[in-house]
Order: C-alpha cells, then structure tokens, then sequence
C-alpha cells in the first residue's frame, strides 16, 4: 500500500470511527476552556490515526490536536481528528477527520472525510486534488460581488483581539452570499470543488488547514495569509478560486490596517 492508499484508508476508517458516537446520547463532552469543546470520539479517533501511522510508518513525526507532537524524522502527518467538535457535539453533520503528511514542511498528501456527508477529498503534491475519486477543481467565478464564501469564528471562541467580525463587516456587502459550516477543513474542500469561491478565517491551528490547504492548491486555488504569504503555519487563512484572490486579499488588508 502506497502513502496515499494509506492516509485514504486510514481518514475513512476514522471517519467511521468517529461516525459511531455522532449523536449518541451518552458522548462524554468535555471543555478544554471557557467555549472550546473535546469530546471522548476527538481522543478516541486521534488514538486510531496515531496507532496507524506508528504502525506503518514508525519513524515518522506527528503532530495532532488532542495529543500533541511526537518526535521522528523530517516527515510529519498533521491530524485533527474531528474538525468541527463544536457540531458534532450538536449533532450536525459539518465536522470531518483531516490528515496531511508533510516532508520538509511541504505538504506530499492529504486526506479529508466527512463521514456523514460520505464524501472523501484528497490530494497529492503535483498530481491533483479529488472528491470521492472524481477529479476536482476550483470554481471559476471572477467577480467578488457574484461570489458566495465562507467564513469562521474561532477567533471569537477563544476571544482574542482583533475578532473576525470587522472583517466580516467589509467582506459581506460586497459578495453575493456567505455561508458558516463550522468545519475550515470541509470548507477549504469546498473551495477546491467549487462548492464555495472562496474561504478566510483567523486563528487557526496548523491541524485546521495542513490537509485542506494541499487540497485547495492541488485543484487548482490559491492559499494564504492575509499579508499573501503562503506557509500552512499561518493563524490567518485566506483561500480562493485564485481569481479573487488579489480583490478579495485588498478587502482584508484594508481592514487589517485599522488595526
């Protein structure tokens, strides 16, 4: 089995891992802090994932949100178990399981599942980006005021300064509609389907987005920070169809600089 069968198989046994206590009763929910949400399936699915790659590939490095960084060699698989706790935990059907491997910080494949959609997007360094074996691409609307996008709010959950909403305020009058799935890994995939034109959030971990941003690029988009550099480090994520990158960025740098 080849790395990218690997990480495929692997995202899909976790999806339905994770599946098994989507709206179960008796899910034990925990909170890391004040508004950010844990649950038994988060530590339960990173536990599979991290099994699986010690496992197969045991000199590699990782890096997960319940669990922390293991040490290894230049190769390391960036994992978020559940992207998107908070609608899990709710029951609703916008959360995924997201792993990337990166060598040499450059990101080689990635893997999303959104097990309760039944969808599977995943990509490989220079060979292109697919939902559940059908190439994928970007959508190609070039004018921001027909775009639709989407956003996010973690910036608010863990109340740091500055927030997302003065962003939101400059961004929404000028679009044609936007949309909150509460998922930046499912989001970033809607971007390299054409689903939505376009994504930007604050505050990101790298787990958040180390799949979805090879996944963006691969089907043809374009992935950075506010200030347009491009690193999969980044807290500020701004992904697009690539033709409204450079509208969509002065919108944000003009708020930015308010700041």
């Amino acid at each position: 089995m080849n790395e990218l069968e690997f990480i495929k198989e692997t995202a899909l046994e976790a999806g339905k891992l994770a599946k098994s206590y989507f709206r179960r009763e008796d899910l034990l929910v925990e909170y890391k802090s004040a508004k950010d949400l844990v649950t038994e399936a988060d530590k339960h699915v990173e536990r599979f994932i991290l099994e699986q790659i010690a496992k197969t590939y045991p000199e590699d490095s990782t890096f997960g949100e319940e669990y922390g960084k293991t040490k290894g060699n230049h190769r390391e698989w960036i994992i978020d178990p559940i992207d998107g706790t908070g609608s899990f935990a709710q029951g609703q059907p916008f959360f995924s399981i997201s792993i990337a491997m990166y060598s040499h910080e450059q990101a080689q494949i990635a893997a999303v599942v959104a097990p309760i959609l039944d969808e599977i997007y995943y990509a490989e360094k220079g060979k292109g980006a697919w939902c559940n074996g059908k190439k994928i691409s970007v959508s190609k609307t070039n004018d921001l005021s027909q775009s639709m996008l989407a956003t996010g709010f973690a910036c608010l959950r863990s109340d740091l300064q500055p927030n997302n909403i003065p962003f939101l305020n400059a961004i929404l009058p000028r679009i044609r509609d936007l949309r909150r799935f509460g998922s930046a890994a499912i989001d970033l995939c809607y971007v390299a389907c054409g689903r939505l034109d376009g994504f930007w959030e604050l505050n990101l971990k790298p787990y958040d987005i180390a799949a979805g941003k090879l996944i963006v690029e691969e089907a043809g988009g374009v992935y950075s920070d506010f200030d347009n550099k491009n690193h999969h480090r980044a807290g500020e994520v701004l992904a697009t169809n690539g033709l409204l990158h450079s509208d969509l960025n002065e919108v944000i740098r003009l708020v930015k600089a308010d700041f």
